[in-house]
């Protein structure tokens, strides 16, 4: 697919603010584009100086239905006094906009940074919102989103992978063979009483924002049915066994100020991280023909950097034979 075909190639600044106006906003300024690759993203200011995000769906990934989950979800969220940016909504209550061939929605801008993973407040502060927004999670289930299956995702991944082309045979025999075994690893952790709840699924540090001791949870896109563990592992980032069970702690105390945590669920934590290193190469893989990925990830086909991916994979291999740190 060449550039002038791709879905988001007529997105042009005049067609964000043609969007964003159609719903009775006038904006006196042009878009600021904010880094997003899956969907397109906006800052705007409205003549009442209030600034808001417009979301750009990609075209195909979500149905209506879908994309209006996460939204009634956010809603929730936001009517139990959880720190998320709930979407605006127009005077018939719709969340969801149509113009021209884009679905978009607007929601309210969230100042803020970006937290810091050593700082003990901080790490109380994620666990805190965390754990709110999981106690109205337990509340309900989506009906049409995914339920996370460990197994069944990675071979997703793998198989698109191995179809790709991407890797030459040398790196695609290696690749078959660690994802094997890897399969099997997989395939074999017990999910017997784990409990799933309306999670918000991709919790990394660029979807949590604010500062001190406040944060807010942003782009929900990828919510589904999880473990809680889904939503804590990202956080836990340190290297050596003093700082990580800092990072534990801190974060398990402001998480149960308002939701309890089954230990057992850390056990899930390196088959979560193998999950989310095989599905995050054939994302990138997926989204070759998207004009905004070549120039953001330049490196994808470097033979150094599909070499460094199969060993981390390996790594992984290793990482989910040993016993896990909080049991050590």
């Amino acid at each position: 697919m060449n550039a002038l075909s791709h879905p988001f190639s007529m997105l042009d600044p005049s067609r964000v603010v043609a969007a964003v106006e159609s719903l009775g906003f006038y904006l006196p300024g042009e878009p600021f584009a904010l880094n997003s690759y899956e969907n397109r993203v906006y800052l705007v200011s409205d003549d009442e100086r209030r600034r808001w995000v417009a979301k750009f769906y990609r075209p195909g990934r979500w149905t209506d239905k879908t994309i209006q989950e996460e939204h009634d979800f956010l809603q929730e969220l936001d009517a139990a006094g959880v720190a998320v940016a709930a979407p605006w909504r127009n005077a018939m209550g719709q969340t969801l906009h149509h113009h021209e061939d884009y679905r978009f929605a607007l929601f309210p801008n969230l100042p803020g940074q970006a937290p810091e993973l050593e700082n003990p407040e901080h790490l109380f502060a994620l666990g805190d919102v965390i754990g709110a927004a999981h106690q109205v999670g337990k509340q309900g289930a989506f009906s049409l989103r995914r339920r996370l299956m460990l197994d069944e995702m990675a071979r997703e991944a793998s198989d698109a992978v191995l179809a790709s082309g991407w890797l030459n045979a040398r790196q695609q025999k290696s690749y078959q063979r660690i994802t094997d075994k890897l399969h099997e690893q997989l395939g074999a952790v017990d999910m017997q009483g784990v409990e799933y709840l309306r999670a918000h699924g991709d919790c990394h540090i660029g979807n949590m924002l604010g500062r001190d001791d406040h944060f807010a949870l942003v782009d929900f896109d990828d919510c589904l049915m999880a473990p809680a563990v889904q939503d804590l592992w990202m956080l836990l980032t340190a290297q050596h066994e003093a700082d990580w069970r800092m990072q534990l702690s801190e974060v398990m105390e402001g998480y149960e100020q308002h939701s309890d945590f089954d230990r057992r669920e850390l056990q899930l934590i390196e088959p979560l991280r193998t999950l989310r290193l095989m599905r995050y190469s054939a994302w990138l893989l997926a989204r070759r023909d998207d004009p905004a990925f070549p120039v953001a990830f330049p490196w994808l086909n470097d033979e150094g950097y599909r070499d460094a991916h199969l060993r981390e994979l390996e790594q992984q291999r290793q990482a989910m034979q040993q016993k896990p740190r909080w049991l050590a």
